[in-house]
């Protein structure tokens, strides 16, 4: 079953940069891939369209069979709980503990406060953060703070997860952990699209790859 479909998809930006240019591919349940290129061949923003956060100027998003590039403003944070987002620049909150980091996407669905805790519990555990939930972000490392937004980007357990060089600034041991947790949500059968410019991570892992040259994709 197809779950990402993206048709001769191009996305330009205010002064005439083309970030995208006529991109097609699809992604099928339970795969995992890797999206590669240069800085600036258009990866983020190839996410930022799937994850609804952007609009195509040309040809079709669909996830889960949804044409997101026509969707309603209103029907977008319904499409997200179907998506787990891990992207450069996604805040912590600082004035709040581990724990309440992680719950934060379950109280915004409205999920009961006891089924809440005992997922999010549960999704810090999965990336090894249990023990710190009463800790303040800002106390963890680098690794273990990127962890923390992988446990709230899956506590919501998402059929797809998208991650936007999500090793970025790790060093090796850090970042094999992350791909680890990856390969592992992967394992269970979400459907995971990693950005990334390490070709060096992806070339420790048999998955398929994509490669953007200047929006184009290869």
């Amino acid at each position: 079953m197809t779950v990402i479909s993206l048709h001769q998809v191009s996305k330009r930006y205010p002064g005439g940069f083309e970030a995208l240019k006529a991109v097609s591919f699809s992604v099928e349940s339970g795969e995992m891939l890797f999206l590669t290129g240069h800085s600036g061949a258009g990866k983020t923003t190839l996410l930022k369209l799937i994850a609804a956060m952007e609009r195509a100027n040309g040809g079709t998003v669909l996830v889960n069979g949804q044409n997101v590039s026509t969707m309603r403003p209103a029907a977008i944070p319904y499409l997200r709980r179907n998506l787990g987002l891990v992207f450069q620049g996604q805040k912590l909150l600082y004035d709040r503990t581990v724990f309440d980091n992680v719950m934060l996407p379950l109280i915004v669905t409205g999920q009961p406060y006891r089924e809440a805790a005992r997922r999010a519990r549960a999704a810090l555990d999965k990336v090894g953060l249990l023990t710190r939930e009463k800790a303040n972000p800002v106390t963890l490392s680098g690794g273990e703070q990127q962890r923390l937004c992988v446990a709230r980007a899956v506590v919501n357990r998402p059929a797809i997860l998208l991650a936007d060089e999500p090793t970025a600034s790790l060093d090796s041991a850090y970042a094999d952990e992350i791909m680890e947790m990856f390969i592992a949500f992967n394992q269970v059968g979400v459907t995971v699209l990693v950005a990334t410019h390490d070709r060096q991570l992806i070339g420790k892992y048999r998955k398929r790859v994509l490669i953007l040259d200047h929006g184009k994709l290869q």
